[in-house]
């Protein structure tokens, strides 16, 4: 929350300070009559204006910094987030006893490949494709390539 209430101020002191520069330019542009100002009041406007607009940038540059490692962070999470579902994958097709092929066809399935598609990949019939299916389904227990795929989604959500 405190971070978020300082964004806003810097945001706010921007915001001053752009209307103001901007203000400045109008009035010489389109010639309004606006009385004079003293130069020196001018001058401290201008100086308050200049730092906030650098502290904008000081704002800005910590934020995107801080946003970077939040995202480095959050890649090095699902990096581990996938290596470990590589591994609950390939324990559970130890446990299967699924051969090389059975193991291919079951992670094409996995992934959400239609029969047609995991048979191209492979360069064999809809058929070997349907066969092996069935092996993958038998040996794990599961009727079906939702209950294949409920059976790591349980696995990776449930609490120990």
């Amino acid at each position: 929350m405190n971070n978020r209430v300082i964004l806003g101020l810097v945001l706010f002191v921007q915001f001053i300070c752009a209307l103001f520069f901007v203000g400045q330019i109008a009035v010489s542009i389109l010639g309004l009559p606006i009385g004079p100002i003293d130069w020196t009041y001018i001058e401290l406007i201008e100086i308050g204006a200049a730092i906030g607009l650098l502290i904008g940038i000081v704002t800005g540059a910590i934020a995107l910094r801080s946003a970077r490692a939040r995202g480095q962070r959050a890649e090095e999470a699902l990096r581990q987030a996938r290596s470990a579902f590589r591994d609950v994958l390939d324990d559970r097709f130890t446990d299967w006893d699924l051969t090389p092929a059975e193991r291919d066809v079951a992670l094409f399935s996995i992934k959400g490949f239609s029969t047609q598609d995991i048979a191209g990949f492979r360069g064999v019939s809809e058929g070997t494709i349907k066969a092996q299916t069935n092996a993958i389904y038998r040996k794990a227990g599961v009727s079906g390539k939702a209950q294949l795929l409920s059976l790591f989604v349980d696995e990776l959500v449930r609490d120990d």
